[in-house]
């Protein structure tokens, strides 16, 4: 189930921590993708705010948000990008996103099977979608007071699997949000510091996200096709190791 646009907004952009939840994701994906000039980049669910660096270089940003979440006019103050989308039908030509980010939507989708084809399906060919997903092991996915305490969260082999499953190829993966889900000063201004600890050294500490890049993989041919009938050697030469009567 998809949370309602305005309690994601209002994390994000009027809360402490929702905002230095945005910024310590989104520094994970600006190290991912340091720029996008000349190519098209669209962002599902509620991904506009990881969107907002590749405004300026990016030929287009377009923010794509469910009919169950509902919509927003973004970015503040610039013409808007962001359109409202039938969760598995969006409006955009079969391969024509470059870069894809999906946040607050897969994991909150009813039909992710779907979901899934129709992110396959508007990426062009050497296409790379990101995937922003709870970690089933992590705090965030524990607590309520934030967007990724909802839904369904992964582990990072379940996540690759169904990427895998729908023609996707996990090309890196990495995680974020290492400090907790705490609005309390100490943890709030402990946050910089703790991401950089848990980036140097994974193994210690839970990431509170999962942020998996993958590729598109071309479907092989399928069907049997029509194929040219090539003469059996042994056929051709029958003839001369054991003759055929002429006819009368």
């Amino acid at each position: 189930m998809h949370l309602d646009v305005q309690d994601l907004r209002n994390f994000y952009y009027r809360s402490t921590l929702g905002r230095a939840a945005q910024a310590a994701v989104r520094g994970r994906v600006q190290a991912i993708w340091p720029q996008a000039t000349g190519q098209t980049i669209a962002g599902f669910g509620f991904a506009v705010p990881l969107l907002r660096p590749y405004l300026g270089d990016a030929r287009r940003v377009i923010g794509l948000m469910p009919g169950p979440q509902g919509v927003m006019a973004w970015p503040a103050g610039q013409p808007n990008v962001s359109v409202l989308v039938e969760e598995t039908l969006w409006p955009i030509e079969t391969g024509h996103i470059d870069r894809l980010i999906v946040m607050h939507g897969l994991e909150t989708s009813e039909r992710p099977s779907d979901l899934l084809d129709e992110c396959w399906r508007v990426l062009g060919p050497g296409g790379r979608a990101l995937f922003v997903v709870p970690n089933r092991a992590g705090l965030w996915s524990r607590s309520d007071k934030t967007p990724f305490g909802y839904g369904r969260p992964y582990t990072l082999t379940q996540l690759e699997a169904q990427l895998r499953k729908h023609e996707f190829e996990p090309e890196f993966h990495c995680s974020a949000l290492y400090h907790p889900p705490s609005f309390k000063r100490f943890w709030l201004k402990s946050g910089p510091l703790l991401e950089r600890t848990g980036t140097r050294i994974p193994t210690i500490m839970a990431g509170g996200v999962f942020l998996v890049e993958v590729s598109k993989r071309l479907h092989p041919p399928r069907g049997a096709g029509i194929k040219d009938k090539v003469p059996s050697r042994i056929r051709i030469l029958e003839g001369l190791s054991n003759p055929l009567p002429k006819p009368a």
